[in-house]
């Protein structure tokens, strides 16, 4: 991987004129455009937030802002997806630097107790809490399989969540809602975007709080949140290349909104164990 050197940059920012209109709307899913710079960098502001430099033009956001980011380590990997792109700049596979343009531009002007409330309604309507009473195969599948997470969490965060293959779901108690609420409100405002991102792409709380807390990696996490499918395709076969290219994108998405939580946590436990790997 290419090395950044960060400098304390004074410069002005660049008019909004002579490259917004390049990277505007580029979170869009089809998005390209030409690539329009030679040199990627990082720089450091006076207030310590970090920058990426395009040659001698600042990075903006779609909704015109300065592109800053909190540390380092973060402004490093969204330095990499732009200095990775070749002739044509495929924004689409530019996870982190979506998840950093949210977290600045806030689009939908959310509150962190209203994307709280969001993810939790994920509970409702979780994974790997709907479970099928048929065909048998499926059933013990689920069970073996799922059933291991359940009961982390369940003893990981002293709650109950249980599951139910009634069209209505389990019926999830106040108190665990409130216990994983206050756990929730722990993560700050760029975090949570990143965790609400990951937990919209497995469809499940509970297989994305495994994950961001170790206990699952991202191959196993995407594969539990496919189960069903992996399972149908096992019994019925599949268009390879479809099946291979949805798999691989799904968990470049989950990697990436897992590593941004990772990257911009306040957590020390999550920033010590990352550390120790």
């Amino acid at each position: 991987m290419r090395t950044f050197q960060t400098q304390t940059s004074r410069s002005k920012v660049c008019p909004r004129n002579q490259y917004y209109e390049c990277v505007a709307r580029y979170s869009a899913a089809t998005a390209e455009r030409k690539r329009f710079y030679q040199d990627v960098s990082i720089s450091q502001s006076e207030g310590g937030l970090y920058e990426i430099n395009l040659d001698q033009r600042k990075l903006k956001t779609p909704g015109g802002k300065l592109f800053t980011v909190p540390n380092e380590a973060l402004a490093i990997a969204v330095a990499t997806e732009w200095d990775a792109q070749r002739d044509t700049l495929k924004f689409y596979t530019m996870h982190l630097t979506t998840l950093c343009n949210t977290a600045l531009d806030n689009p939908t002007q959310r509150s962190k107790e209203q994307m709280i409330t969001a993810a939790l309604k994920f509970l409702e309507t979780d994974t790997i809490c709907y479970r099928v009473d048929e065909p048998h195969g499926l059933v013990e599948l689920q069970r073996n399989e799922w059933d291991p997470v359940l009961q982390w969490i369940e003893k990981r965060y002293n709650v109950t969540i249980g599951s139910s293959a009634s069209i209505l779901g389990p019926e999830i108690p106040e108190a665990t809602k409130d216990t994983l609420r206050q756990h929730l409100k722990s993560h700050n405002f760029w975090s949570l975007t990143g965790l609400e991102y990951v937990i919209t792409q497995l469809k499940s709380i509970v297989l994305s709080l495994g994950m961001i807390d170790r206990h699952l990696s991202v191959e196993q996490a995407v594969l539990l949140s496919r189960l069903e499918e992996e399972y149908q395709i096992r019994r019925w076969g599949n268009v390879e290349w479809a099946h291979d290219y949805d798999m691989y994108e799904l968990r470049a998405r989950t990697a990436a909104g897992a590593l941004f939580v990772h990257l911009t946590s306040e957590s020390s436990t999550v920033k010590h164990k990352l550390l120790q790997d």
